[in-house]
């Protein structure tokens, strides 16, 4: 009789409730001291509101949340980008931690997901900072570049969407976003997947995305244009500083 082990798949890799970390009740003492103490009530109601969503899986970790926050204030961003919404738990948290004038591009080929989102925004007086763009991100990107003046102009921005363009994502955010700006790559560390020698239990799907994100690290870890750190957060969140 063949086995029947069955292959692990993004949903399956994707359901953990310990991060990263091998020990759940860590990562919970990390949410419980430091993240949800510290999170809006929106924010967490946006979370939990979305934990009930199909595509509940692309919600951004709580974790990150507390990290792009700070991120955010440090450089004291004013103008960003975000590519990938899905609901706008990450992007609410932008919102908010931009000044009054602050302006977000937020950019998803799927609106519907964000108006499950869009109430919460509403309802934390954080709308007007957000030029939402239904749009697959590369031809808008594009179109940014078209105007020199958008050329390093941007503070932040958060790549959150379809794996297979992070590179080029990252050739234009590097004209896009200032020298000493901050861009935020998510699940750079593909539920742990990139340091796995055999991949054997994984479906084609996470075997390619585990190669793709296995390129990529190795990309921004020898683009000598960024400072980079990874940072075991979520699924892995990879935070560079443009240099030049």
């Amino acid at each position: 009789m063949e086995g029947t082990s069955k292959k692990l798949s993004v949903y399956d890799l994707s359901k953990t409730d310990s991060g990263l970390l091998q020990s759940k009740e860590l990562y919970q003492y990390i949410l419980n001291t430091s993240v949800y103490p510290n999170e809006a009530e929106v924010l967490k109601d946006l979370r939990q509101a979305t934990a009930s969503h199909p595509g509940h899986v692309m919600l951004s970790a709580a974790d990150e949340g507390p990290l792009m926050s700070l991120l955010l204030k440090l450089v004291n961003a004013q103008k960003t980008i975000e590519i990938g919404v899905y609901t706008g738990y990450s992007l609410l948290i932008t919102a908010l931690s931009l000044p009054k004038d602050g302006k977000v591009i937020a950019i998803d080929p799927n609106r519907s997901y964000f108006e499950l989102g869009l109430p919460f925004f509403k309802r934390a007086e954080v709308e007007h900072k957000v030029e939402y763009i239904e749009s697959m991100a590369l031809p808008v990107l594009d179109k940014l570049l078209e105007d020199r003046k958008n050329e390093g102009s941007f503070d932040y921005a958060f790549v959150d969407a379809d794996k297979s363009n992070y590179t080029n994502y990252h050739e234009r955010l590097m004209k896009l976003v200032k020298v000493g700006g901050i861009i935020l790559y998510d699940n750079t560390l593909w539920s742990g997947t990139v340091a796995w020698e055999d991949d054997s239990s994984l479906d084609e799907q996470m075997v390619h995305l585990r190669a793709i994100f296995i390129d990529l690290n190795k990309k921004l870890a020898s683009d000598s244009r960024i400072q980079i750190s990874q940072l075991p957060v979520g699924d892995g969140l990879t935070m560079c500083m443009r240099l030049c």
